[in-house]
């Protein structure tokens, strides 16, 4: 009972890592990209994507390590899942998301072949070899040359939205990280420790809850990567997302899982395969891939549908695809 009870401490405590780490993360990416004259997309796209896969990328190589290539596959597409259906319909229930024409014209199309070239990959041989690795390695060093030579161009050109007003300051401490927020170093300190504490409130959290599934709830191992563990290292998007679109920082909320989802597939399915070869089941994951790639075209169409935008219909929408998996999940697979 008494280690019980510190599983659920450590949970309560990454999950308070998770909010605050958030906050201050944000923050200092959202000022970064001012300084720098950088979109706030293409940051969202990059630094934040990465810093919140950072739980996704280690749970899945100690998986991939360890030969439990279930929890492994099952954190990938099943974080797809939560980013997209989960972390953005909450977001665009908080707050309207706009969908940029660059994230439809190369963002969402590169995820969309991502999510077909894990199914195709994974079907042809039954696994995702470490030559499958190196393709999706190729193909990702490929997107981000694209993407930062479109951030040059747009650096180049001067195209950058307006800084978005803000309520002035409250208070002397108010006062205080005002005048620090217009210090480039201070920004990256607050960025490198938001990620600090995103990256291990993740970490803690998904670690307590797998804990509490496994020996105390007798969950199978194949659920877990796509429950507990997919969930839990989709926190610290779900709480970047839905703090960065409650900031107003719309840019930041959207590309963050787009990125997210990219980096997930093509880095850390990259990446972990280098290991051990990942099994792919045609009776699990096959169906939970071709369902990561329903989600990526679900929101595909919803941006198109609301002329660019993701309102509360879209999340509507996104959050009742969510159950209805789920729902299908738990009735077959326990």
């Amino acid at each position: 009972m008494g280690e019980l009870v510190l599983w659920i401490f450590l949970l309560i405590l990454g999950l308070a890592l998770l909010v605050k780490g958030a906050d201050w993360f944000v923050d200092g990416a959202a000022g970064i990209a001012g300084k720098c004259k950088i979109s706030p997309l293409v940051i969202g796209l990059t630094v934040v994507a990465f810093g919140t896969s950072a739980p996704e990328l280690a749970v899945s190589v100690a998986a991939a390590v360890g030969r439990s290539t279930d929890i492994a596959v099952g954190n990938i597409v099943g974080s797809n899942l939560c980013n997209i259906l989960l972390i953005l319909g909450l977001s665009s229930l908080v707050h309207s998301l706009p969908v940029e024409k660059n994230s439809l014209r190369l963002d969402l199309p590169v995820l969309l072949f991502s999510s077909a070239l894990i199914i195709g990959l994974g079907a042809w041989g039954r696994e995702i070899s470490w030559w499958d690795g190196l393709i999706f390695l190729a193909v990702f060093a490929g997107y981000m040359v694209l993407l930062f030579r479109g951030a040059l161009k747009e650096r180049k050109a001067g195209v950058l939205p307006p800084p978005e007003e803000k309520e002035p300051p409250k208070g002397k401490a108010g006062l205080w990280l005002a005048r620090m927020e217009q210090k480039t170093w201070f920004l990256i300190v607050l960025t490198v420790v938001g990620l600090g504490m995103v990256a291990g409130g993740g970490e803690l959290l998904v670690e307590a809850a797998k804990r509490i599934a496994n020996d105390y709830l007798h969950i199978p191992e194949g659920v877990i990567g796509l429950t507990v563990v997919a969930i839990g290292t989709s926190l610290p998007e779900l709480v970047t997302s839905v703090v960065a679109a409650k900031k107003g920082e719309t840019d930041i909320a959207v590309g963050n899982i787009i990125g997210s989802n990219i980096f997930n597939i093509l880095l850390i399915g990259g990446v972990s395969s280098l290991f051990h070869p990942l099994a792919f089941n045609f009776t699990t994951n096959l169906v939970d891939a071709l369902a990561a790639f329903a989600a990526a075209l679900l929101l595909l169409v919803c941006a198109l549908a609301g002329r660019k935008k993701l309102g509360k219909a879209s999340g509507a929408v996104m959050l009742l695809s969510f159950a209805a998996f789920y729902v299908y999940l738990f009735l077959c697979r326990l």
